[in-house]
């Protein structure tokens, strides 16, 4: 028996190394634990062709090796474990004669393997509380007292928002008539402006309504098409937009929830509103010389709806010009904006980035506080807190307030300069037509200057000095050259058309003068009004009147009703 035990061993230490190798090698203390049966196969195994040796690599399955030797029952239950399941594949990598392909090297446990510590997931983070969206301080206060609307002058495009029902409806006004679509009662419109060829109008409950020309998207909505049967008319009295020629509502979805209106202003074919939180909104188009210009250097030619001018702030004031605008804000500042090659703006246009000119920039009064801004058709106005007036752009009339070179073709003022027949005035307010200015001081001075030749003064030309005036070679007066005071008026506001203008007086009543050939000035039917003439018809009279408003060739009065004045 020991010869038998010898060869075993020996026979072990031949055997290749293989997964057989292994099984009896796990297998060796069951053997000593009196399993020889075990053994025995084993070392049979040793002798058998390669053949079977492969099959025998291939089906086997190497036993766990044991972490020292089990005690009693335990070694009896391993050894079945060691017995190695079959494989049903056998590895590419293993050889043809049944050599299993080198072993790789083991991977290490994972209970020993370094373990980079996890980051911190983003919900463990402290949580970002979002900020509050910033408030933005009140500001400007709407007006508050409702106005009963009057209106006179062309009509051919429903400018006057009286409608398209009657023949009465569509033809021009010649005195002032109370328009029924606004009455104070049922719309309650507290403030109104008169653009060239429509109008705005801000109500007591925040609503925008305008009326008018909707060619260049002045009304800020949807106008439907004119009748297509009434191109054929040979009146064009009767060729009106009913969706134009009454007052209806901007739609106020493109304005943010909550937002509030003070007021607002009209030019040629642009609409601006300034909310009581000091921004400013906007639509329309503006025309240069060439043209259309725009409304924003980056938008479509033609604004439709309303839309933000991100680059004001703080805004109190604005002034419409024809083709320009001014903003005045809460530290004094002016910016202009709009079509410039007039010097309205106070800059430089240069042509090849006219659209430049769309967007608001400082003018050049930086170290000034105005308290003041106007503009004329194509002039501007601003007068600061030491009682300065300054003045800037066309000038071919003296509208500027300064003497012109008449030598010029188109003389205009390229910076704000000081308009010295103001100086010491307490200026109110201050506007500006085509080619004349008229301004109104806080005591109710109503002065005037520039062109006089459609009898835009409103005053007697014959009682005035020779050095106020500048005299054509016919001796015709062309223009007044210095501010002049418009006498019998004690006045707290003021407008001017193109060729006209109008003041109310502190008792409420309406002096209007200069051009009339559309009725513009409410006088009726009568040649130009070369001096201020009070305004009277069964209308108006009587009423007390607070606004007035001019445009191209019509005119809007505000006044309160009688059951407001009782």
């Amino acid at each position: 028996m020991p010869p038998k035990k010898a060869t075993t061993a020996a026979a072990k230490r031949k055997q290749p190394s293989s997964p057989i190798k292994k099984s009896v090698k796990d297998s060796k203390p069951a053997a000593k634990r009196g399993r020889p049966a075990k053994a025995t196969t084993a070392t049979k195994a040793t002798k058998a062709t390669k053949a079977t040796t492969a099959k025998v690599t291939k089906d086997a399955k190497p036993a766990a090796k044991p972490r020292g030797r089990p005690p009693g029952n335990a070694a009896k239950k391993a050894a079945p474990k060691a017995a190695a399941k079959p494989s049903s594949k056998r590895k590419a990598s293993d050889d043809v004669d049944g050599s299993p392909a080198p072993k790789k090297a083991k991977k290490e446990p994972a209970a020993s393997r370094k373990i980079a510590p996890l980051k911190k997931p983003a919900a463990a983070k402290k949580a970002v509380v979002p900020k509050p969206p910033k408030v933005l301080p009140h500001i400007n206060d709407p007006p508050t007292q409702v106005l009963d609307v009057y209106v006179f002058g062309e009509n051919s495009a429903g400018e006057l928002g009286i409608g398209t029902g009657t023949e009465q409806e569509v033809s021009n006004v010649k005195r002032p008539r109370l328009n029924r679509r606004l009455a104070a009662d049922v719309v309650g419109v507290v403030q109104i402006a008169a653009g060239g060829m429509h109008c705005v109008a801000l109500t007591h409950d925040n609503k925008l309504l305008t009326w008018g020309v909707n060619d260049q998207g002045a009304l800020g909505r949807t106008t439907e098409k004119a009748n297509a049967d009434a191109d054929d008319s040979d009146d064009e009295d009767l060729v009106l937009n009913a969706s134009e020629a009454e007052p209806r509502e901007v739609d106020l979805s493109h304005f943010p929830a909550g937002t509030k209106f003070s007021h607002v202003v009209a030019a040629d074919s642009t609409s601006f509103v300034v909310t009581t939180t000091g921004l400013v909104y906007g639509w329309g188009t503006f025309r240069g010389n060439d043209g259309l210009l725009g409304f924003r250097p980056d938008g479509p030619k033609t604004q439709s709806t309303p839309v933000l001018i991100p680059e004001l702030k703080d805004i109190t004031t604005l002034s419409a010009g024809t083709n320009h605008i001014l903003a005045l804000n809460t530290k004094g500042k002016v910016f202009a904006w709009g079509a410039g090659e007039q010097n309205q703006l106070a800059r430089k246009i240069i042509s090849r980035n006219v659209t430049q000119s769309l967007m608001p920039r400082e003018c050049g009064l930086s170290r000034k506080k105005i308290l003041t801004i106007g503009c004329g058709d194509y002039h501007s106005f601003a007068a600061d807190d030491k009682g300065t007036v300054f003045a800037w752009g066309l000038n071919g009339f003296a509208q500027c307030g300064t003497e012109s070179d008449q030598d010029d073709t188109s003389p205009t003022i390229s910076k704000p300069t000081i308009i010295e027949g103001l100086q010491g005035e307490a200026i109110k307010q201050i506007v500006g037509g085509a080619h004349h200015s008229i301004a109104v001081t806080t005591d109710g001075k109503v002065l005037v200057w520039g062109s006089c030749q459609n009898n835009q003064s409103g005053v007697d030309l014959s009682t005035l000095p020779d050095d106020a005036i500048y005299k054509e070679e016919n001796g015709r007066v062309r223009y007044i050259s210095k501010p002049t005071v418009v006498p019998g008026i004690d006045g707290v506001a003021v407008a001017a058309g193109p060729d006209n203008g109008a003041a109310i007086t502190s008792d409420g009543k309406v002096y209007t003068w200069g051009f009339n050939a559309n009725y513009q000035t409410g006088q009726g039917p009568v040649a130009d009004i070369p001096v201020a003439t009070v305004v009277d018809n069964t209308a108006v009279r009587g009423k007390k009147l607070v606004s007035v408003g001019l445009g191209g060739q019509f005119g809007v009065l505000g006044g309160i009703p009688a059951k407001a004045e009782e």
